[in-house]
């Protein structure tokens, strides 16, 4: 870990049990990363405590430990052959920890604004930095897809762990970052990993099942969502909440409850509240989509060269967290035209002589399914052709979700594998099916992809749904080579006789 300058324990916001005030050369939550002089978080975990490595953490110089109650008990033992070291106890270490790890790197960029949803964040927050940078300003955006933007770097998690958060923070501020824009995962707003994060605007796109084999329940995975309205962002600080998304209204409640400024998007339902910033029309066309927008009673007219109506919503809660963040909202507007598409979400991947084209989307829930479908629809003439599949060790519950998604929205199915994991492929596709039976089941992905691509007619349109940006394939723990955009482009070009 970069150092950052010698600390005490009051300097992070942290107090010892005994009469220990060492000198903090590090902080970091891996026992493997410890260096002499470190400060230690041993935090609770969803199958071993981190208590189990305090021994480790101590024998390797550790300098303080910080963890809860259970953790001091169950590393009692440890600690005790360590008369000198710093003990840390407090009900909630992830939260001490988010909190100190931000005293501890000491910067990040002034202006930062997180967006939490099922679907949606990944494109809101590239969005938002792609405003911030057309308007010539820094910006950087944290997510599924890494560090982009002014400051790059990958990232193995959607929201970090608060040590490496803060870390990146403070690097993209030294590199002269200004603006942020983060996403706002459950299960990092559940383990509190952005506590240290001084937010000035939060935004919320949707809803819906995902992530219950963590949560639970719905109504649990909606607080955890709900947090970043309800703990985190500050007093002063603006929720943008879509209104058309599922759940909208209900979580603009929570934010108004707690006596926060809410700013709405969407397109509004006739005869109520119209949102602050109204997708008053839609035009589709093949490359994109002219819109209407209101800002406030004041009509804009602008393009964006995006395929998907819920690219709008993604645009305008972008557009709303960049005004809620401070920028002028007409020079937020006149940047949308210029906005390009994620990488792996709606992506266009190829197109075949006969004109049939090829997209590549993250969708891996049975809404994301759905609405990717629904979004591609008015761009087509022919058939709705997908492929999709479904993960392995994750809520199966929507397996046979998605597979009635899939049926209800597409012309022609093929159901194959996503990452398996440590799950039988075949049972996986057998659950989706079992919504879908009169779906092609093609268990190799890239075979399904080439037997997709060989059935698009002039007119028609393949979405290739579930894995998106991802570059490799999960199988029985070994990460295998795979690229849904370079499959197919591969299977295009081989059929066309281009190879």
């Amino acid at each position: 870990m970069a150092q950052t300058g010698d600390k005490r324990l009051p300097d992070l916001g942290l107090k010892a049990r005994q009469a220990r005030d060492p000198v903090i050369t590090g902080v970091t939550l891996d026992s493997r990363a410890v260096q002499p002089g470190f400060l230690f978080a041993a935090l609770p975990g969803s199958l071993r405590h981190g208590a189990d490595f305090i021994a480790t953490a101590l024998e390797r110089g550790a300098a303080a430990i910080l963890t809860d109650p259970a953790g001091a008990l169950a590393g009692a033992e440890a600690i005790g052959l360590f008369p000198d070291v710093a003990l840390v106890i407090v009900d909630e270490p992830r939260e001490a920890l988010a909190r100190a790890a931000a005293l501890w790197f000491g910067a990040q960029p002034q202006v930062m604004a997180a967006v939490t949803g099922t679907n949606g964040k990944t494109s809101v927050a590239t969005f938002t930095r792609q405003i911030w940078q057309l308007m010539g300003l820094k910006a950087i955006n944290i997510g599924t897809t890494g560090i982009e933007g002014d400051w790059q770097a990958p990232s193995a998690h959607t929201t970090p762990d608060p040590v490496t958060l803060q870390k990146i923070l403070a690097a993209a501020a030294g590199e002269g970052v200004t603006h942020g824009a983060m996403e706002a995962s459950s299960h990092g707003l559940d383990q509190r990993r952005l506590e240290g994060v001084s937010l000035k605007a939060a935004g919320f796109t949707n809803l819906t099942q995902d992530h219950l084999d963590y949560h639970g329940t719905m109504e649990a995975y909606f607080e955890a969502k709900a947090a970043l309205f309800t703990r985190l962002l500050p007093d002063d600080g603006v929720a943008v909440i879509n209104l058309d998304g599922a759940m909208g209204p209900e979580m603009a409640g929570r934010a108004l409850g707690r006596g926060l400024a809410v700013m709405t998007v969407g397109k509004g339902q006739a005869g109520g509240t119209k949102p602050d910033l109204q997708i008053a029309a839609q035009r589709p066309d093949a490359t994109g989509q002219e819109l209407r927008l209101i800002w406030q009673g004041q009509p804009f007219q602008t393009r964006l060269e995006l395929i998907g109506a819920f690219q709008a919503e993604n645009v305008a809660l972008a557009a709303g967290l960049a005004i809620a963040c401070g920028a002028a909202p007409t020079k937020v507007l006149a940047t949308l035209p210029e906005l390009k598409g994620v990488r792996g979400r709606m992506q266009h991947a190829a197109t075949r002589q006969n004109g049939a084209a090829v997209f590549v989307d993250y969708a891996h829930t049975p809404d994301a399914i759905a609405t990717a479908l629904q979004a591609l629809r008015p761009h087509v003439m022919g058939r709705l052709i997908v492929v999709f599949g479904a993960g392995g060790d994750r809520d199966s519950s929507k397996r046979p979700l998605m597979g009635a998604a899939a049926r209800e929205h597409a012309d022609v199915l093929f159901v194959t594998d996503d990452n398996p994991r440590s799950e039988e492929p075949a049972a996986i596709r057998a659950a989706i099916m079992a919504a879908c039976p009169e779906a092609n089941e093609v268990g190799d992905r890239a075979e399904a992809i080439l037997r997709a691509v060989d059935a698009l007619q002039p007119g028609d349109a393949l979405l290739i749904a579930g894995k998106g940006h991802e570059s490799g394939q999960i199988i029985k723990g070994d990460i295998f080579p795979f690229d849904d955009v370079e499959q197919a482009s591969i299977a295009v070009a081989a059929l066309d006789g281009l190879i």
